[in-house]
């Protein structure tokens, strides 16, 4: 065999590994491993109620993380997407229901409280947009701000209680099935595929990558950067309203711990799959594969009876070898990259 076949095929094996790591197919060889282990482990693992029943459970997680993918590709943080999670479906929730169940009393039309959750979602990303672009505050301390106040926010409106069945209207993005999918997993799904379409092929997804990777060069080069940075507060604050309505459809109520914590798991599963903190990089098939990750670990460690003390920690643990593991691919890719 000559040199320059060898010398072609690995030129061959590196583009591969590059494609591999770039577009974000890093863990799915580890998720692939884990659900081996865990069809040993746990014989009803691969059952196919258990998996549709983690896919509804990532459904919500998956959401916010994608919200969360929008700021971090532009190099911010939002926190406050936790507390939409809670405060946008418990807002809706009190103005449907009547005084006797912890409502307001205004008992507004069922329709109307997808919107209410929405708007509010909404209009919380618009103003983290505004407080950030326009007044220039950094972005950990108003939405860390934010947060705080939304969570203080449900206890107020509710009372500290929480609604139960607020309403069909409200619940039935989480609660229904269609032909035995829950319907969150399709929104999930559908919105992940749209979301991944933007990034890759619309005009906004490259201002999106150009504004994390050089803010600079992305004005210098005539993209309105205020713009990008203030619709992704926007979208993102959508996404985790629209993720608070589906975990209210699942609990069939708006509780006042709902999302408590989430932003912990959509940072990891953000990391997980090859997001930079720093901006500019990420794919939603990476995104996707961080979501899977936790939810089969979460799966699987319930399935096999591990002590709920021991579950977070184990998570945790799993999760900074991925992100090490997700780092180390992804410098090696850089540094094939630079000898080619």
């Amino acid at each position: 065999m000559s040199v320059d076949s060898i010398g072609k095929k690995e030129s061959k094996i590196i583009s591969f590994g590059n494609a591999f790591v770039t577009r974000g197919f890093t863990m799915y060889p580890v998720l692939v491993l884990l659900m081996i282990v865990g069809s040993i482990v746990a014989p009803r693992f691969l059952t196919s109620y258990n998996l549709l029943n983690i896919l509804e459970q990532v459904s919500v997680l998956g959401l916010t993380t994608i919200g969360l993918t929008f700021i971090l590709l532009i190099g911010r943080l939002d926190l406050s997407l936790e507390g939409l999670v809670g405060f946008a479906p418990m807002l809706a929730a009190v103005l449907l229901v009547p005084t006797s169940t912890g409502g307001f009393g205004t008992e507004l039309p069922g329709w109307t409280g997808p919107l209410i959750a929405l708007s509010t979602a909404g209009f919380v990303g618009w103003l983290n947009g505004f407080m950030v672009v326009k007044i220039g505050l950094n972005p950990f301390i108003s939405t860390l701000g934010l947060l705080v106040l939304l969570r203080g926010g449900v206890l107020i409106i509710s009372n500290g209680r929480s609604i139960y069945s607020p309403g069909d209207e409200l619940t039935y993005l989480g609660s229904e099935r269609f032909y035995g999918i829950p319907l969150a997993v399709i929104l999930f799904a559908v919105i992940a595929l749209i979301v991944g379409l933007v990034l890759g092929y619309h005009r906004f997804g490259r201002a999106l990558y150009a504004v994390g990777g050089n803010e600079s060069a992305a004005r210098a080069a005539g993209i309105d950067v205020d713009k990008v940075i203030w619709g992704s507060f926007v979208i993102s604050g959508l996404l985790a309203g629209l993720a608070g309505i589906l975990m209210t459809g699942r609990l069939d109520s708006a509780v006042t711990t709902q999302g408590q914590n989430i932003i912990f798991s959509a940072f990891a599963a953000a990391v997980i799959g090859g997001v930079s903190l720093g901006g500019g990089r990420g794919t939603i098939t990476g995104v996707l594969s961080g979501v899977l990750l936790i939810g089969v670990i979460n799966n699987l460690l319930t399935l096999a009876d591990v002590s709920s003390f021991y579950v977070q920690a184990t998570t945790g643990a799993i999760i900074i070898l991925s992100a090490i593991l997700s780092t180390l691919a992804n410098k090696r890719s850089s540094l094939a990259k630079t000898r080619t």
